[in-house]
């Protein structure tokens, strides 16, 4: 196998889990309540209040929240809804690397700072809604996580462009 096909096949596979992960972070958005339900059902199989009081505590916080807003606001949740649409449409926007990488670099570059603004988004929002400081830690996670392979992905695609042929210039006439 040739570097340029080695390289393309490791951009693809990077892209791939990351659409992945990018999918299953903006599907779980739909089914909230269901969701928290079932986190709290299994917190308690687990026993786990006795060791995180807080996580629970947060859980049945949130469950409750969820659960009354669904009862008489369900149009709150119209926006997680669209919070899971951005996730699908900005997965979709990957298939230009994988279809083309150095052409679309962009697009990685374009999540890499997307990465980069969850920060900010955690540490200044975060405390503004009450949301709980380790919580916001899980939720930087997912901009330190998800810029790894899209860092992967940008070398791999600058090596690539590294080994095409430069065109020749024209002589000037």
């Amino acid at each position: 196998m040739s570097d340029r096909a080695a390289l393309l096949r490791g951009i693809r596979a990077w892209l791939v889990f990351f659409v992945v992960c990018l999918v299953l972070s903006g599907v779980t958005a739909f089914p909230l309540v269901h969701e928290l339900r079932w986190a709290q059902d299994l917190l308690s199989a687990l026993s786990a209040g006795e060791h995180l009081p807080g996580l629970t505590d947060w859980i049945s916080r949130v469950r409750a929240g969820l659960e009354q807003a669904d009862a008489e606001y369900p149009f709150l949740l119209y926006g997680t809804d669209w919070l899971a649409f951005a996730h699908l449409v900005i997965a979709v926007a990957f298939y230009g690397p994988y279809r083309d990488p150095v052409r679309n670099i962009w697009v990685v570059e374009f999540g890499m700072i997307a990465c980069a603004g969850i920060v900010p988004l955690a540490l200044i929002c975060g405390p503004i809604r009450g949301i709980p400081l380790w919580w916001s830690v899980i939720d930087l996670s997912f901009g330190v996580f998800g810029v790894i392979p899209l860092y992967v992905v940008r070398q791999k695609i600058k090596r690539l462009e590294a080994l095409a042929p430069r065109p020749v210039p024209l002589p000037a006439t």
